[in-house]
This record gives structure tokens, sequence and C-alpha cells, in this order.
């Protein structure tokens, strides 16, 4: 299911994590070869995907909304 990005936090290792409108968190990285989300790793870049979907497998699961740090 896709949920629209609401915000954005770092997890306890430093990951950037969106929070989706949905209540769940996904994180979201730059991490070449893999994933190429150059977005992630400015303030400017994060802003300009606020409202973005996300695909959200906890959706699709059933799971309780995460809690927010």
């Amino acid at each position: 299911m896709k949920r629209p990005i609401t915000g954005y936090h770092l997890d306890d290792e430093g990951h950037w994590v969106a929070q989706l409108a949905c209540g769940h968190n996904q994180h979201v990285r730059h991490d070449p070869p893999w994933m190429h989300r150059t977005w992630v790793t400015t303030e400017g870049g994060r802003r300009s995907h606020i409202g973005d979907e996300l695909h959200c497998k906890k959706c699709d699961e059933g799971a309780p909304p995460d809690e927010r740090p």
C-alpha cells in the first residue's frame, strides 16, 4: 500500500527514517549501488519529498502504528 511521507527523523544509528501518514516509519537510505536516494542527504532534498508516496509493507501486513521519536 502506498502512503505519503509526512516527516523524517534520525534513528539511533544516525540513519534517516521517513514518517508515513499511516503512522509507520520506513528507512530511506542513500546506499549506492543498491539504493540511489541522494535527496536523503540534504534537508532541502528531504523536504522536497514530503508528500511523496512509499510502499508500506507494514500496512500490507496490518501492523499497528510505530512509536514516534
